[in-house]
Parts: structure tokens; sequence; C-alpha cells
């Protein structure tokens, strides 16, 4: 399949946003990229998103180039989209069409194609409305199939309605069945350390590394989905589990961040999360903000303690790499690090350690029904071994460390 030119976003450099707009297109397999530019907008044209005379211009140039598919790197409305592939006599995707084409290459568990297929079908509902000329038919017929006048448009997505219904009950049962294994992992409390990052930040080549897995870690956006977990044991001897995690890209379509907040909750609870970050990437800084908001959205708790590592700083000149030390050296928090030759991880696995092995002890709490919060607090920090539910309220037997209970008892009551 080829793919043509696109527009891309402008809150960025727009040379580097369209290489990432490359890099998503062939992200695909099957995929041939014919040709791309950056196409500056003073104004987006309700209609075509376009001028007249550039989507002409554009045409003539699909049309010699062959071209089946045009990618436009920013938000299509459904008008706008009907209209250009009719002007172009192409198939158009917008990026999050493109990535939620990504996505459903990529997922492997069924927790994730169940996602992908929820959020595909909460985008397609929205590409209803007048964006396609059969969707205006009316069709007659029986109340229990559409009703006398019922519109193709309504059936399609009272048809979309019931899939969803039908989707969220079957994730329902996944994520019960995750949430019993997440119960049993908390009856032998080993932490949880969380990798998150931009997506091709090295993540996957960090946690096969660390732990000596084989995780599909290729020089592709997106390359890991599907979230997978390892016993790591830290230099100490101490054992912890980390977890892989989807990567994060600027401008994640908001149906992807919904339908994997679920995959992404063992970052929620979380012990330590590692933000791994591309220093080498000339956007790295950008990228962090991306990621920064996304934790933010997900909820991601202030007190969790978060390291950032700095990753891929074989890619970098020698006084850049040594500036990037010194800065590690004199920075807390901050460690620079190679996942490819493996350059300050036993630095980084110390610290991990430091971190995690804050002595731990146990209690048993009493809480009243009404204080929901602190119940909220313990679960949320994974502290709970047992609780028991009593006609007064909650009993609930914690193994925590210090800086969690001093948290808990900050809690307003």
């Amino acid at each position: 399949m080829k793919s043509g030119p696109g527009h891309v976003r402008s809150r960025r450099e727009p040379e580097l946003a369209l290489a990432e707009a490359v890099a998503l297109a062939i992200a695909l397999p099957d995929l041939e990229v014919v040709g791309a530019e950056v196409v500056r907008l003073p104004r987006a044209q309700p209609g075509l998103l376009f001028g007249t005379g550039k989507v002409d211009e554009l045409k003539a140039r699909m049309a010699e180039a062959e071209v089946d598919l045009v990618l436009v790197d920013g938000p299509v409305s459904p008008v706008q989209q009907r209209n250009l592939e009719k002007a172009w006599k192409v198939k158009l995707l917008d990026r999050t069409g493109l990535i939620l084409e990504i996505f459903a290459d990529r997922a492997r568990t069924r927790e994730g194609v169940l996602q992908v297929e929820l959020a595909a079908l909460n985008y397609q509902r929205t590409r209803l409305v007048r964006a396609w000329t059969h969707l205006e038919r009316q069709r007659g017929g029986l109340g229990f199939v559409g009703g006398p006048g019922e519109t193709q448009i309504e059936a399609d997505r009272r048809a979309i309605d019931e899939e969803v219904v039908k989707i969220r009950r079957q994730l329902g049962k996944v994520v019960r069945t995750r949430e019993l294994h997440r119960a049993a992992r908390r009856k032998v409390p080993f932490p949880v350390v969380a990798l998150v990052g931009y997506t091709n930040a090295g993540k996957s080549t960090l946690f096969n590394k660390m732990t000596g897995a084989e995780v599909l870690a290729k020089d592709m956006l997106f390359a890991t989905l599907d979230p997978t977990m390892r016993g790591l044991v830290l230099p100490s001897g101490k054992k912890v589990i980390l977890s892989d995690t989807v990567g994060f890209i600027s401008d994640l379509p908001t149906q992807l961040v919904a339908a994997f907040r679920a995959t992404l909750e063992e970052v929620l609870e979380a012990d330590l999360i590692l933000h791994v970050r591309d220093i080498a990437h000339p956007e790295t800084e950008e990228q962090a903000a991306d990621v920064g908001e996304i934790l933010e959205s997900l909820g991601v708790d202030e007190d969790v303690p978060m390291f950032e590592v700095w990753n891929k700083i074989d890619m970098l000149g020698p006084d850049m790499r040594a500036a990037l030390l010194a800065t590690d050296a004199r920075t807390p928090g901050v460690h620079a690090v190679s996942a490819l030759t493996g350059d300050g991880l036993d630095s980084l696995l110390a610290a991990i350690g430091s971190v995690l092995d804050e002595e731990r002890t146990e209690a048993v709490l009493h809480l009243g029904f009404e204080e929901g919060r602190a119940r909220a607090y313990l679960h949320r920090e994974n502290v709970v071994l047992e609780e028991t539910e009593l006609e007064t309220g909650h009993r609930i037997h914690v193994r925590w460390t210090a800086r969690q209970r001093a948290a808990y008892e900050a809690i307003p009551g």
C-alpha cells in the first residue's frame, strides 16, 4: 500500500514532526511511503481542510505517484475526510486513525485486542455524523430492526453502541481476572517498578537488558504494545517486579488513553516509576512534557518516586556525553544510561534498591466507613495484605514503609 503526503501539527518543529509522522506510517506493515511534506495552514478550511488550489496540486501529484492512502498528521473532521477522499480518489487516515491501525496490528493479548477494538468503535462512531452519503438513506422495517424511517446512520450508530456494550462486558471479565492476579501478588508483596516513556525511547531494550527477557525491541514506534512483567533481583538481593508498558506519543488519541487506562494500572500501582527518555532525540524535552501530561491525566500520584532514565547516551558525542554524566552525578533522581551497551545500569539498579529497600513494618488498622479517602490511599499504595469488612467499618492489615505511614497519617480525617 502506498501513502502520500499529509500536513503536520505546528506546536513542534515542522520537520521533526514530519519525521515522526513518517515513522508512524512505516510502523504499519506493507505500507510504502512515496512522499511527505509540511503543508502550512494559516487557517483550516471547514470543508476541505486545505485551500482548493492545494487540493488540486496534491491531487495531481497523488495520481502521478499512484497513491492509495493519504495520512494527515493531525485531526480531520468527518466532513473533511469525506470531501478529501472524494476529491483525491484515495483512502484518508488522520493521526488518530493511523495510531489506531498501528495498535490494532500490534495487539497480542486478549485485553489488548479488546481495548483497541473499543477505541476504534468509539472513533468510528464520531465518523458517522454525515460522514458518508450512503448513511443518509432511510430504511423501513419492523420495530425491532430499526423502525419506519430510521436512517442508515442511526442503525449503524446503534450497531456500534451494541458492540461497545459487548466488548466492555468482555473487558470487564479480563480486568477482573487481572485484578485477581494483582491481589495474589499483594500477598507476596514484591515492589513494582514501571517503565514509562515516549514511544521508541528504548524502554523494551532497557527491560530486556535488566531482566534478560526477550521482549520485542525494534527501532520503530509502538514496537511494544501489550504490557510485560518480569521478576528482577537487585544487587542487594531484593526481588522486584519490572513492568514494561505501551509507549506514549504526543497527541495520543483520547480514545486510546481511556481504553488503555486498565493496562496502565500497573503504573498507577507502581512503587517506583522509571521515566525512560531518548536523551539523544532533538525534542527530548517536548517528549518528556508529553509523557508528564499523560501520567497526570491517568492520575498517577505525585508521591510515587520517579527516576528519569536518560537513555541512548551511546548515540551522543564525547562532549555532550561527558556533560550529561556530570549532570547525572549531581542530580538526584537522574540516571544516564545506555540500554544497548549497559553503561550506567549498575548505578541505576543500586539507586532502585536504595528507594525500595526501605524497611517495611506491618500494622492492623480500623477504618470507619466514612474514611474512604484513607482506605483508597492504602489500596493505591499497594500495602494492603488483608481486608475484612466489619459492622463499624474495615479492618485492614497493611505492610508499609515509614514514608507511606507518614503520608497516611497526614490524610485529613
